[in-house]
């Protein structure tokens, strides 16, 4: 193992966005068993402080590597394409009026079957932005072509907390 590996390399994994969630989740039960502090007990602190700089890497790869979109904008960024959606939030114009859209139709729902409706509506949509991610990435090598599926990804999931959001305000009325 190496600290400087990128995260695909730690985990054994294909440098790819495809990935097997269950092979993810076994590598760092394996890798936080190898790195555990407490295995080093016996060799001294500063042996332990390495185990522990180690498990913390192991754990913040294990996050990026689990999450689609994070993974996503993490091989954007391996490939010198970073997402920069702080400086950039360039959309397509189609994009736009979709999220416009949405907004007003989570200002109308006055229901859970409203809420219902649009829940799956984005839901359906993030599959299909997930899937083109993984054409662009995996068959494509279009790192920038990614780019803007990954910051529209960043769109509909802070879109999906304001959806859960309005599940909890509902529920807490009739609650």
């Amino acid at each position: 193992m190496n600290l400087q590996s990128d995260d695909f390399e730690l985990f054994g994994l294909p440098q790819q966005f495809a990935q097997d969630r269950a092979a993810i989740d076994a590598r760092w039960k394996d890798l936080q068993r190898e790195a555990h502090p407490d295995k080093f007990a016996a060799q001294g602190a500063a042996a332990q402080r390495v185990a522990m700089q180690w498990s913390v890497r192991i754990n913040e790869a294990y996050q990026r590597l689990k999450d689609p979109l994070r993974r996503a904008a993490y091989l954007c960024e391996l490939h010198g394409v970073p997402v920069n959606a702080e400086n950039n939030t360039a959309m397509p114009a189609e994009f736009l009026m979709q999220q416009m859209e949405w907004r007003e139709a989570l200002d109308d729902a006055r229901d859970i079957d409203a809420l219902d409706a649009l829940n799956d509506e984005v839901g359906r949509s993030r599959r299909v932005l997930l899937q083109r991610c993984e054409q662009l990435l995996d068959q494509a090598r279009d790192y920038a072509g990614a780019v803007a599926q990954v910051r529209a990804l960043m769109f509909i999931e802070r879109f999906a907390r304001d959806i859960e959001a309005r599940y909890e305000m509902m529920e807490s009325r009739l609650g």
